[in-house]
């Protein structure tokens, strides 16, 4: 999960990393790995210019079925918007990163 996070820093994308449903494109990315007997995910955001944004990593539970359990999708919605404040923030002249 490192190595494709830093692929996304880099500006190139990871063969690891796809689009998570329900996000309306590529905006925000999924990495899925396997470890031993588990499986992790991290969700992060390549929306805004020169940042990457990780909004959730966690190891994932439900032995049934592929799909994000509905509290992971609040809270990476809810980090998302969280994300777009702080861009936005960043990015204007009071605000700018030096």
């Amino acid at each position: 999960m490192g190595y494709a996070l830093y692929q996304a820093q880099m500006g190139s994308k990871s063969p690891s990393a796809k689009p998570l449903a329900g996000f309306g494109g590529a905006g925000v990315l999924e990495i899925v790995e396997d470890f031993q007997t588990n499986t992790y995910r991290a969700v992060y955001t390549v929306k805004f210019a020169e940042r990457v944004y990780v909004l959730h990593a966690f190891q994932k539970k439900s032995k049934k079925g592929i799909a994000t359990p509905k509290a992971d999708v609040d809270l990476i919605k809810k980090r998302l918007g969280l994300a777009e404040q702080d861009y936005k923030t960043r990015s204007t002249p009071q605000g700018r990163d030096k």
